[in-house]
């Protein structure tokens, strides 16, 4: 008994319907568990502060300091040539300072958006690395279903050719069928076996693969349901518009670009000139005099003005223009590469759609060959042997075809999806 779970998944404006609470289970669990992930959510939090550090720019700092001295004269020599003494002297000296920068030519400005962008930048670097977890795990999992069911068919067609052989021995002493039938039913059992070996380490290394991705013990009792369905986009144009909008890599590249237009900014704001602003005030306390203070407060502007500087800032704006320059070559780089990938993933998620079909019309019409060939061949007819073992063949062939086509439509659908940004815990848990 199987049983089965439907979670609508919505993804902007598309659903996705998952057959199978198991499969949300385990992505949920890698998600949480992926060291990549995991680092990448820590650099997202180490880029956030970079915005902090660019607001503090325009704040005022605050500086408090304190000293106190002690000074010793001795062999103190008046006008006459007379020792006086010694004197001993403690003094107390007490700052505060506020700076307040009011110009830099933008400077400050820039690289808040610079630090903001970046920020835009490492959740996109996220998506990336979370639509890839997401999509390695499902695969994965349906995979798993598939090299599950291709070792339980083998296993069944190793059991038929068991009868069958059986049947045969029992069809040869009776003298029904000849010593080369036989043989031929024993072939078949031997390749088979051969067959269903080869399904089981096929199943087993799906299994190590599973758990390698989702870091946690595959299922005993993997449910069996390829049910899964997608509301995808309708055409070819919708999926590159969502992926012009909304792909991870493509909107990098764009950050990239805004990056290296702020970054020269801030260079040439460099020339400009700045203002700050001083306040200041200064206690001094004669600890030995019986009344010795005196206070300063102290106000002061400063503007500065680089005029030339060995024609390092100009070329700091030339090497940032050229970086400008790089990264508008990506952008239309990544573009035409997005566009393409798009594509492809449209006509590979339209080829499994067709596959698909053909298929399951296959497998119809094998099921009806092979049970219509087994009935006459076991009733005496004139079908043979050799007959059944192709009609079996076939059928397992065509079993084997139809789970694999229904794995690879739902992996066709998750890489369009993923190239149109569609892949996040959220449209998972969206009713």
């Amino acid at each position: 008994m199987y049983k089965k779970l439907i979670i609508f998944f919505v993804i902007f404006q598309f659903s996705i319907l998952l057959a199978d609470n198991n499969a949300l289970f385990y992505v949920e669990y890698a998600l949480k568990n992926n060291p990549k992930l995991n680092a990448e959510r820590e650099n997202l939090k180490a880029i956030k502060e970079n915005e902090n550090i660019s607001i503090s720019e325009f704040l005022p700092s605050l500086t408090i300091s304190g000293s106190q001295t002690s000074t010793e004269t001795s062999n103190i020599v008046d006008q006459s040539g007379s020792p006086s003494g010694n004197t001993k002297r403690n003094t107390e000296t007490e700052k505060i300072s506020v700076d307040q920068k009011i110009f830099q030519g933008f400077q400050g400005y820039n690289n808040l958006k610079k630090s903001r962008l970046e920020f835009e930048k490492a959740q996109n670097e996220y998506k990336i690395v979370e639509q890839d977890t997401i999509q390695n795990s499902i695969s994965a999992y349906y995979d798993l279903i598939f090299k599950s069911k291709s070792k339980d068919f083998n296993l069944a067609n190793v059991d038929l050719f068991e009868r069958q052989v059986e049947s045969d021995k029992s069809r040869l002493q009776k003298g029904e069928i000849s010593l080369t039938d036989l043989a031929q039913s024993e072939s078949s059992l031997a390749g088979a076996q051969a067959n269903f070996i080869k399904a089981d380490t096929e199943y087993t290394s799906a299994i190590a693969e599973f758990e390698r991705i989702n870091r946690i013990k595959a299922p005993k009792n993997i449910n069996d349901n390829f049910e899964i369905s997608f509301l995808m986009p309708q055409t070819l144009k919708s999926a590159l518009e969502l992926s012009s909008l909304n792909n991870p890599s493509l909107s990098i590249a764009r950050i990239n670009l805004a990056i290296s237009e702020k970054e020269l900014s801030v260079e040439k704001a460099k020339l400009s000139p700045s203002a700050t602003l001083n306040y200041s005030k200064t206690k001094n306390k004669d600890l030995s005099a019986t009344v010795d203070e005196d206070e300063q407060e102290t106000v002061k502007a400063t503007v500065t003005w680089p005029i030339i500087q060995g024609g390092k800032n100009f070329s700091s704006i030339k090497k940032f223009k050229h970086k400008k320059e790089q990264n508008a070559l990506l952008l239309a780089d990544k573009e035409n590469e997005i566009k393409t990938q798009t594509s492809n993933s449209w006509s590979f998620y339209q080829s499994a759609e067709s596959v698909l079909t053909s298929t399951e019309a296959q497998l119809k019409a094998a099921e009806i060959a092979n049970e219509g060939i087994t009935l006459e061949y076991d009733s005496g007819n004139t079908r043979t042997t050799l007959d059944v073992i192709q009609s079996r063949s076939l059928l397992l062939e065509a079993r084997i075809s139809n789970a694999e086509a229904k794995k690879d439509l739902i992996i066709s659908k998750l890489r369009l999806l993923s190239q149109i940004g569609g892949l996040d815990l959220k449209a998972f848990k969206t009713p």
